[in-house]
This record gives C-alpha cells, sequence and structure tokens, in this order.
C-alpha cells in the first residue's frame, strides 16, 4: 500500500481459531488486498458525503470498487452486487472481475452500504466486501430477508426466527446473565416495523433504531461492547443479508433469515437463482460457507470504525478486516500519503 500503513493502538480482536491449516481455503494474502479495495470505495463515497445526493455517492464508489478490483489476481464472479446485469451497468451479477489469474473466488459486494446516510453524512455508513471460495455465498434474489442475528459467545440455538420477538430477546438476556431491560435490539426504523417494535418495547428492551444501514446493524452484533447492540431483528434486502452472515461467519455470531416471496414475480425471480424452497431458513453457514474474507471501511462516522478524514498531506481510513477459517478481527488505521491513487 502507498502511503503509511498503521494498525491501531487497539491490539486486533483474536478469536479462537476454527482451523489451524493454512493449506486449503483462500491465500490469506487477499487479506490486505481486500483492505484496499474496500479503502478506495469509501474514500470516493466520502468525498460526496453531506452533498444529499445519493446517487453520485453511490457511482463514484462503484466505480472505484470495480477499478481496484480488477486489479487483484483473482477470477472472481459477483454473486452479491449492484442488480442482475439489465438494472446495473457496472458490478452486476455475474459480472467477471480481477486480472483472470489467481484462485476462483465468489465475490459479494456493496460499494456505498447506507447510501441515504451517505448523502445525509450521518453515522454507521460503510464501503464493503466478502469474498468467498467458489459457489458458497448464497445467490440471493433481490427481494426482502426476515432476519435475526446475534454476536459471538452464545450458545448455539439461542435464537429461532419463528420465535416471538419477546422469546428471542428473552433467551438473549439468559445468555448473557442480565435482565431483559440491559438488552438492545437494532431495527430499521420503517413503517412496516411498528409492530415489531412495540413488541419489543413491551419487552423492557431498549432499542436502537437505525435509518438505514442493516449490514452495518448486523455487524454491530459483533461487538456489543464497543456498539450497545445486543441482537438484530426485522426485514431487509436479502442480498445484505449475505453480507451481514460472511462478517458473522467470520467472527461466530448466529444469524437466521427466510425470503419474504409474497407474490409469484418473487417466487419465479428466486427460483431462477435456484432457491427451491420458498419457506426455507437459512442460517449463518447456509449463507456463507467455505472460507470468507470480509472487510469494511468507514465512509462516515459510526459506532465501530470512523469515516474517512481527508488532511492537507494525507487522508486516513479505518477498516475492519476478518477472515472466517482463522477468526482474526484485525482494525486497520491507514494513513495514505500517495494522494493521487485516489
Amino acid at each position: 500500500m502507498a502511503g503509511l500503513s498503521l494498525f491501531s493502538s487497539r491490539s486486533p480482536r483474536e478469536v479462537p481459531q476454527m482451523s489451524t491449516s493454512q493449506s486449503s481455503g483462500l491465500d490469506r494474502i487477499l487479506t490486505l488486498e481486500l483492505v484496499r479495495v474496500s479503502e478506495r470505495a469509501a474514500v470516493a463515497a466520502a468525498r460526496l458525503r453531506g452533498r444529499g445526493d445519493e446517487k453520485a455517492a453511490d457511482q463514484v464508489a462503484v466505480d472505484a470498487m470495480r477499478s481496484e478490483l480488477n486489479r487483484l489476481a483473482i477470477r472472481g464472479t459477483v454473486v452479491i452486487g449492484e442488480g442482475e446485469r439489465d438494472e446495473a451497468p457496472m458490478l452486476y451479477i455475474g459480472e467477471e472481475v480481477g486480472t483472470g489469474e489467481g484462485p476462483i473466488v465468489d465475490i459479494a459486494l456493496d460499494p456505498l452500504e447506507g447510501t441515504t446516510i451517505c448523502a445525509k453524512n450521518l453515522p454507521n455508513s460503510l464501503a464493503v466486501i466478502a469474498i468467498a471460495e467458489k459457489g458458497t455465498l448464497l445467490n440471493a434474489p433481490d427481494v426482502y430477508m426476515d432476519k435475526i442475528a446475534i454476536g459471538p459467545g452464545y450458545p448455539d440455538g439461542t435464537i429461532n426466527i419463528d420465535l416471538s420477538p419477546a422469546e428471542n430477546i428473552a433467551r438473549v438476556a439468559k445468555a448473557k446473565g442480565v435482565p431483559v431491560s440491559e438488552v438492545t435490539a437494532c431495527i430499521l426504523d420503517r413503517p412496516r416495523h411498528q409492530k415489531l417494535i412495540d413488541e419489543v418495547r413491551a419487552t423492557g428492551a431498549a432499542i436502537r433504531l437505525i435509518g438505514d444501514g442493516d449490514v452495518a446493524a448486523v455487524i454491530h452484533t459483533t461487538d456489543p461492547e464497543e456498539t450497545g447492540i445486543d441482537i438484530y431483528l426485522g426485514t431487509g434486502g436479502a442480498p445484505e443479508g449475505v453480507l451481514a452472515a460472511a462478517a458473522l461467519r467470520c467472527t461466530g455470531g448466529q444469524m437466521q433469515g427466510r425470503l419474504l416471496l409474497d407474490t409469484p414475480e418473487k417466487v419465479a425471480r428466486a427460483a431462477k437463482m435456484g432457491v427451491s424452497d420458498p419457506k426455507r431458513i437459512y442460517s449463518v453457514y447456509d449463507m456463507a460457507s467455505g472460507d470468507v474474507l470480509f472487510a469494511a471501511t468507514g465512509v462516515t462516522d459510526g459506532n465501530m470504525l470512523a469515516g474517512v478524514k481527508f488532511t492537507r498531506n494525507y487522508i486516513e481510513t479505518q477498516t475492519i478486516v476478518m477472515r472466517s477459517s482463522s477468526r482474526t478481527v484485525r482494525e486497520i488505521i491507514a494513513r495514505h500519503q500517495d494522494l493521487d491513487k485516489f
């Protein structure tokens, strides 16, 4: 990386390894390469934060991420991207990226997660990307998904999407050893969630409502000590659900999702992408299996990551990068002194 790369003063958060083998899965050298990709998109979008133009901010992030991806020594296929081929000019589903040499991988990405909050310069806008072994990411149609997620450290089966919000929150509280009143749920602030919000508040749990960015919201469950969020509940985009599952795979969190296929057209679109059971409940492993690398760079300041900082002599970024096979989580603060590369 041109310029000076600095690791944050906090030590990298190391989670016990699942596997010590380095002979299988993705090359760990790709970890830093992935950081460069999310950094490039974040810097491009950050130049337009607070300008009120969502489309322009998203487009420059897409352009920057695509340009950097095409420098990677991979044979990559976008499986979660900006839309289907006829809907998105770049980084569409099925687009091949990379130099054409190196490992064959699937890619899930959101060059600007939280376009509205970037345009308004509100917290928790990110540039997000995940790379996984070929065939291990769910090809999710662009529909809503009902989701529930918690971070690492809980017994398997703590959450169940078929249970009520009250039951799930009670289970999380019991597993944490705290009263329900000390549990905080994160929910997208949407009219469709009013019943859910009422049910959660009736339990005595706290709610953090967010206006946008449900990938960031799910990631926040991975570090409740830092973010204050214990559980994510509600419906959001299915592609974003796959990205969030990739992050949870790297930390040991739990997640369940179910596609909301409420019209014949949606059922047909899902079937076209290989979904044979419209009511299937997807676990985190169903959405992201195999070895996964995940990176997110802050665009605006947030609970976990600082936004891009522009100074006269350098640009500073903060990125979290994770790998599932080792469950290593690194936080990287990079000071880019070669401004021309952006």
